[in-house]
C-alpha cells in the first residue's frame, strides 16, 4: 500500500526501455493505496518512454517516508494543463526502505526561484490534486 507523502515532495520517476532511465518529478500525489498521479511536460522523454514500455518505479522520500512503488504506468489525461500530460501509476508492489537503523528525517528541499513557473507549479498541482480526489472515489 502507498504510504502518504506531503505536497511537493521531490519523487523519482524511473522507466524502462533499452537502459534505465530516471528523473525527478516534483508533480506526484497519491490517488489511493494502489494508485499514484504525476505530470509530466509533453516533451518529456520520460513520457515517450513509459508511452512505449509501462513498467515504472517511483521512488518516494519524505519525512518518514522511504518507499519505491513499481507498477505499470498509462497516460490518464492528454492535456491535464496546457502542455503537461498526467500520468497514473497502477501500483503493483511497494517496497519499504525503512529499517529500525535510521530515521529519514526529511526529503529533498526545494523552491522554485522564476514566479511564473511558481504559478504554472500550483495550477498543476491542483489539476492533480482534483484528478486524484476523483480516480480514488471511483476505486
Amino acid at each position: 500500500m502507498l504510504p502518504k507523502w506531503p505536497p511537493g515532495t521531490v519523487a523519482i520517476l524511473a522507466t524502462a526501455g533499452e537502459g534505465p532511465h530516471a528523473i525527478p518529478v516534483s508533480a506526484a500525489v497519491r490517488a489511493g493505496p494502489r494508485h499514484a498521479l504525476l505530470a509530466l511536460a509533453g516533451s518529456r522523454r520520460s513520457l515517450a518512454r513509459l508511452r512505449a514500455e509501462e513498467r515504472v518505479a517511483l521512488s518516494i522520500i519524505a519525512h518518514d517516508v522511504a518507499v519505491t512503488a513499481h507498477g505499470r504506468a498509462r497516460v490518464l489525461e492528454e492535456e491535464l494543463v496546457e502542455g503537461v500530460v498526467a500520468v497514473e501509476i497502477e501500483v503493483d508492489d511497494v517496497q519499504d526502505h525503512d529499517r529500525p537503523t535510521f530515521a529519514i528525517e526529511s526529503g529533498v528541499r526545494w523552491r522554485w526561484t522564476d514566479a511564473d513557473a511558481e504559478r504554472r507549479d500550483a495550477e498543476v498541482r491542483a489539476a492533480l490534486a482534483r484528478l486524484a480526489k476523483r480516480r480514488a472515489a471511483s476505486g
